[in-house]
């Protein structure tokens, strides 16, 4: 930054702000449990005794289901209240069919593609348009050893909504998800999660899928702020 005011006389300047890594991610970034799913620091050392898990119904042994989450400075270290309900549903889609191929649109730091490979799907592309995101998600798949099955890209998501697959994970901004819902890919079939949505947003979401052919599985509402669906698409 003092380089660039430095070479750039018409930038001033204005003002500064140091904060810490805890800071920067909204809390410290240590381990949880969403289900029989334990997410971890690759740095953390020491036990592990999770607090307020969400009861899901799936199972195995806690190491299989031992998630390694570095987040860098990208966003999503999997304790955001919509994370949560992605894992939920994930969990919830597993029950009634594992589905084989997932797309993840905004996937951050991997942490729910990473998770759909743990609860025993095949093959998961992993997209996000920030290239400092895919390049963090490459590091979790390399932590958990999941280069042969989670695949990170950089792209627009309405470029691959098309891509073929049994689930649909999309935890993105509501201008984005909107233009995605009104493709035709959207509707070629399969699960899909939808979240990242604001209450007026979701209403907003609601009303244009009640014009489609669809299945509304379950809806999750978080501090009254989030909402997060889980639906089929016949």
């Amino acid at each position: 930054m003092e380089r660039l005011v430095a070479d750039e006389p018409q930038l001033t300047l204005l003002d500064q702000f140091q904060m810490s890594y805890d800071d920067w991610h909204g809390g410290p970034v240590a381990p949880f449990s969403v289900g029989c799913i334990q997410v971890v620091p690759p740095w953390f050392d020491g036990g592990f005794d999770p607090e307020g898990s969400l009861e899901t119904g799936f199972n195995g042994s806690a190491e299989n289901n031992q998630i390694f989450l570095d987040p860098g400075v990208v966003f999503g270290t999997g304790t955001h209240p919509t994370t949560h309900a992605c894992m939920e549903a994930l969990d919830l889609v597993n029950r009634l069919d594992v589905p084989e191929v997932v797309l993840d649109i905004g996937t951050g730091t991997g942490l729910l593609a990473i998770a759909a490979v743990k609860m025993g799907s095949q093959r998961v592309l992993a997209l996000d348009l920030n290239r400092l995101a895919v390049k963090t998600t490459r590091r979790n798949v390399l932590l958990n050893g999941m280069e042969e099955q989670v695949l990170a890209v950089q792209g627009d998501a309405e470029n691959f909504i098309d891509f073929p697959c049994d689930l649909v994970i999309s935890n993105i901004h509501y201008d984005v998800m909107k233009r995605l819902i009104q493709s035709r890919g959207f509707l070629s079939g399969g699960f899909f999660i939808l979240s990242g949505l604001l209450r007026s947003q979701a209403l907003k979401i609601e009303q244009m899928l009640e014009s489609y052919p669809i299945e509304i599985i379950k809806k999750w509402g978080a501090d009254g702020v989030w909402r997060t669906y889980l639906g089929y698409a016949a």
